[in-house]
């Protein structure tokens, strides 16, 4: 298997993302793994090699997972799909940031609003209830 970049030139950020975010997702699971490890490290299950194991197999983990991401965004079909995917990202047309406020004022205002119609439409079921029940007190 040779180590070279299918098509260097395109993709590039999807693919450097998609590395990154597998990466820091593995390393997360190497840190926990290796918290695991000091259990057993201070429980002496391990004996002598305990701190190797704590620190080798986390740190195996982590170079096995960065050569198989490796493999899988510069393999053909992937790198095609990751670099297709870039170049529809870019056809997208982003909202302004005056659209996104104006937008989010509207659901606010339109969510308040709401809010207040139920509250009253429950007081009047509470009050509808209370009406019609022997019992008055809720």
């Amino acid at each position: 298997m040779k180590f070279e970049i299918y098509k260097k030139s395109q993709g590039k950020y999807t693919r450097l993302c998609t590395f990154g975010g597998a990466m820091a997702i593995g390393i997360i699971g190497a840190v926990i793994l290796s918290e695991q490890l000091v259990v057993l490290t201070h429980k002496n299950m391990l004996g002598d090699a305990g701190i190797y194991l704590q620190y080798g197999i986390p740190t195996m983990l982590i170079l096995g997972l960065a050569w198989l991401m490796f493999w899988l965004v510069n393999r053909p079909a992937s790198a095609d799909f990751l670099i297709a995917t870039e170049s529809e990202m870019k056809k997208v047309s982003w909202s302004s940031r005056k659209e996104i406020v104006g937008s989010t004022k509207v659901v606010i205002v339109t969510t308040f609003i709401m809010a207040g119609i139920l509250f009253g439409v429950d007081i009047i079921f509470i009050m509808f209830f209370q009406l019609i029940t022997l019992n008055p007190s809720f």
